[in-house]
């Protein structure tokens, strides 16, 4: 069996060492983003460059990049002067790099130097495309057009418990003289987890937004990358499209975040926050003090203008009462007068009446009858109707019209019934 030809490992390594030195020999501008940086004791930086593609984040690329602690200080120095941040992982960055490989430890590149214009591009093109997409998909006004109560008293915090920027505004609203309901949501608000955890925070509040009148979201200074955070889409998309007015005091005097543009109200630092906060009470109350001076101005006013009223209806009153009295015992005499006729009137009738009934009466009455010739005759007081009734020898009273006398019954007396 013929033997094969082959080289060592070692010979292989040298080789590729040999291609590769050659063809790089001059040092190149090499854009990449930082995944980790970790400086160790010795002041060399070591770090992992990697180029993702596509929407999902993927590494397409990765190599291993050193900056020798000789190159470290003034490269760091510069890149953090230019750009307000440190060299940090999720940073990119355009590095001058030398290529070099070792038999040992492989692929990697040595950094002599790092454009800090390369990164300060891309941070500002990544916020540039925050804000396209949120305008794109709008949203970018809705938090803004949240009505903002008159009186901001209960207040949802999102910060870190032990940030100092949360406890200056602790102390700035301790020392106002109105009362808060103030309640942490603590989130990291720094750091790659930032970004998760503030959005967590946030769904937390608007899970109790009915207790809330609006949302402050604070923290302190920092770097560009430390802030990098409220550039995020995602963020700044739950920001503007957040159920409550927010409100941010993020730190930083040099540059407006995203999360800024999107809130209701963007103030500089959360000392600025709780003081805009006790000026809006501030303005509240100094707006009823107004209000209540306006409505006592206006009670009196109203009083005076009813009093002014009542006294000319009172005078209306009495003037239409005289009025009204005098048509009425007009109107009485009227009816007195008349009933005075009327009854007058009917007396007459009734007199008139009786004179004529009275007539009849006389003219019917035993007197009048009498006087006529007629007599009547009484047996013992008692009218004597018929012959019957009288027998010969009783003594009988004959009444006429001027007198009575006596006559007695004789047998001669001729009955009615025999002549009948």
């Amino acid at each position: 069996m013929a033997e094969i030809q082959h080289i060592t490992l070692r010979e292989l390594q040298r080789r590729v060492k040999s291609a590769l030195e050659g063809q790089f020999a001059l040092p190149l501008w090499v854009s990449a983003e930082i995944s980790d940086i970790k400086v160790n004791y010795s002041g060399h930086c070591y770090l992992e460059l990697v180029e993702k593609g596509g929407d999902n984040g993927v590494p397409t690329a990765q190599a291993r990049a050193v900056i020798w602690k000789s190159h470290y200080p003034r490269i760091a120095g510069y890149f953090e002067a230019e750009t307000g941040q440190r060299l940090a992982p999720g940073l990119k960055v355009l590095a001058k790099v030398l290529v070099s490989y070792h038999e040992l430890y492989g692929f990697s590149l040595q950094i002599t130097d790092v454009d800090p214009s390369y990164t300060l591009g891309d941070l500002e093109r990544q916020r540039q495309q925050t804000i396209a997409q949120l305008q794109q998909d709008g949203v970018w006004e809705m938090n803004r057009e949240v009505p903002l109560p008159m009186v901001v008293q209960r207040v949802a915090v999102v910060s870190s418990a032990n940030a100092a920027g949360y406890q200056d505004f602790r102390k700035e609203l301790a020392k106002s003289p109105y009362r808060f309901d103030v309640e942490l949501f603590d989130a990291f608000m720094q750091g790659e987890a930032a970004e998760g955890s503030i959005i967590d925070a946030l769904c937390r509040v608007a899970d109790r937004m009915e207790e809330f009148d609006a949302v402050v979201m604070i923290r302190g200074g920092g770097s560009r990358s430390d802030l990098n955070c409220f550039n995020a889409y995602r963020l700044c998309s739950y920001v503007a499209q957040f159920p409550l007015p927010v409100i941010t005091g993020i730190g930083h005097d040099k540059d407006t975040s995203v999360a800024d543009m999107v809130a209701h109200t963007a103030l500089k630092t959360p000392t600025a926050v709780a003081g805009w906060l006790v000026e809006r009470m501030g303005s509240v109350e100094g707006w009823l003090d107004a209000a209540a001076l306006q409505l006592h101005d206006g009670v009196l006013r109203l009083t005076r203008t009813q009093q002014v009223r009542l006294e000319e209806c009172a005078g209306d009153v009495r003037h239409l009462s005289l009025g009204m009295l005098r048509q009425r015992a007009l109107e009485a005499a009227n009816r007195e007068e008349a009933f005075r006729q009327a009854v007058g009137s009917f007396l007459r009738q009734e007199r008139q009446r009786l004179d004529a009934t009275g007539e009849l009466v006389e003219s019917r009455s035993p007197r009048h009858i009498l006087r006529m010739g007629f007599a009547v005759v009484r047996k013992k007081g008692r009218a004597v109707a018929s012959v019957r009734q009288a027998a010969a020898g009783e003594r009988l009273t004959v009444e006429v019209a001027d007198g009575r006398f006596a006559v007695e019954v004789t047998p001669e007396t001729e009955k009615a019934e025999d002549k009948a």
